[in-house]
């Protein structure tokens, strides 16, 4: 029987694409890999809305934050004494307030939950090299990240908190962002909140806590573990400027 050199060839290639193509098992595991990732990342940011709809209520007892502090001193072998007690806003100085607004969110009553202009500005000071009061983070993305990411960056983490801070601007309300913000917020080494951090720094309570001081206790914030309030002459000059510019 005559044999078929172009049978032959195309049988030839059939069978080189085929060793060379992935195996369906490897296909189906990889297809099954992400479909698991896709709904742990579904279910996560699920939870996390639900403690964001309670935080609407609920005084939350601990943070992202203060497990990973907690965490690191255990690593180290280095002690580690918490200091965190929640205070309603109504036992927070009204000069507090306006300290932390006019340092971190100057346009915290206006924007819902990112503040365009503040990134812009941040981006092009960061490209200038210049330096700033603060970055461009509102303070409703700074309690996301304080409540569910830690200290951490990356991109993963930023996209999670951008689908979260819509949650919170809609759930919480600027009152209570603002009281959860001021009561969880890293103020020192294991000091969370104006009230511990009133206490640590001035011992007085966040009622009585006056502009002076509540501007120099505001300018800490975006380096609390290696700033103190005594040294932020120049920082808590700048917060008082902008709080009388701001009408407070």
């Amino acid at each position: 029987m005559t044999e078929n050199p172009g049978a032959n060839e195309i049988a030839g290639e059939s069978a080189s694409t085929n060793a060379n193509a992935p195996p369906p098992i490897r296909k189906g595991a990889l297809r099954s890999f992400i479909r698991w990732v896709v709904i742990a990342a579904a279910l996560l940011w699920s939870v996390a809305a639900l403690i964001l709809v309670a935080a609407k209520w609920v005084d939350p007892p601990t943070t992202a934050v203060q497990t990973e502090r907690r965490l690191e001193a255990w690593i180290h072998g280095k002690p580690y004494r918490k200091r965190y007690e929640f205070v309603p806003l109504s036992q927070i100085s009204p000069d507090f307030q306006h300290a932390v607004i006019a340092a971190e969110d100057a346009r915290f009553y206006q924007h819902h939950g990112f503040d365009w202009q503040a990134m812009e500005i941040a981006a092009e000071d960061d490209m200038e090299g210049g330096h700033r009061l603060r970055g461009g983070s509102t303070i409703t993305q700074q309690l996301v990240k304080n409540l569910f990411f830690g200290t951490g960056r990356s991109v993963v983490r930023k996209a999670f908190e951008a689908t979260l801070v819509p949650v919170a601007e809609l759930v919480l309300g600027k009152r209570r962002i603002l009281e959860l913000y001021l009561n969880v917020v890293e103020w020192g080494p294991g000091v969370y909140g104006a009230e511990s951090a009133c206490r640590y720094y001035y011992q007085t309570s966040a009622r009585n806590m006056d502009p002076e001081q509540s501007a120099r206790l505001a300018a800490i914030l975006p380096l609390p573990l290696k700033r103190r309030p005594d040294r932020m002459n120049h920082y808590s000059a700048l917060i008082l400027e902008r709080m009388r510019q701001m009408g407070w």
